[in-house]
């Protein structure tokens, strides 16, 4: 019976839990406007990710285990929960320390590496893809259609094509870019349950406060 509704909730394109660590299929790389999300939720909580000296652009939301068609979630591992001192390293890569902490807790786990490893393959995976630099130098909130956003990422990383990339919005806003990669971190083409573009024309994308 738990093998069915395994199977029911990957074919509705839902999130499994307590799924067996390490069995996967490949990874979303999830990179998330900082701007977009202080404005939705991050001032509302007081996250240091949103002082108004952070500085942060294209912040890493995580690295998501995922199956051909589903996610992973939750996996028990009897790997060590990483400690305070490690996520707070990793603020600058996450925004805050919290962050780095709720991803190893719902998707580092299921990557079937440790918390130190699972890290560090996230950190090469953001640093393996180069971000726009014209998109921090905006001094004022532009619309623009979603699909400027992936041509700009595609311009800078030659190894990217449309088919290995989705750009996703919330509220009518420029919320992240989500980059398809093999277990080895080489670009791969998405499955149909992640490549769903946004095709709004007037996305707001905020600036770098």
């Amino acid at each position: 019976m738990r093998a069915f509704l395994c199977w029911v909730l990957m074919a509705a394109g839902v999130a499994a839990e307590g799924e067996k660590a390490g069995d996967f299929d490949y990874y979303v790389l999830s990179l998330s406007w900082s701007p977009t999300w202080c404005a939705l939720e991050g001032d509302r909580r007081n996250s240091p990710q949103c002082d108004e000296d952070a500085d942060f652009g294209w912040v890493l939301h995580g690295l998501w285990p995922q199956y051909e068609q589903g996610w992973p979630s939750y996996c028990p591992t009897s790997a060590r929960n990483p400690s305070r001192a490690d996520t707070r390293a990793l603020a600058d890569l996450y925004g805050s320390s919290g962050s780095a902490w709720h991803q190893w807790n719902k998707h580092g786990r299921c990557s079937g590496l440790s918390a130190d490893d699972y890290y560090e393959v996230s950190r090469e995976a953001y640093e393996r893809i180069v971000r726009p630099e014209l998109l921090r130098k905006l001094k004022t909130p532009v619309r623009v259609p979603a699909e400027v956003i992936e041509e700009a990422f595609l311009e800078e990383n030659e190894t990217l094509s449309d088919d290995m990339m989705t750009v996703t919005c919330k509220s009518g806003r420029i919320q992240e870019v989500r980059i398809c990669l093999s277990k080895s971190l080489e670009p791969r083409d998405c499955a149909p349950d992640v490549a769903r573009d946004c095709t709004m024309q007037d996305a707001l994308l905020d600036p770098i406060r």
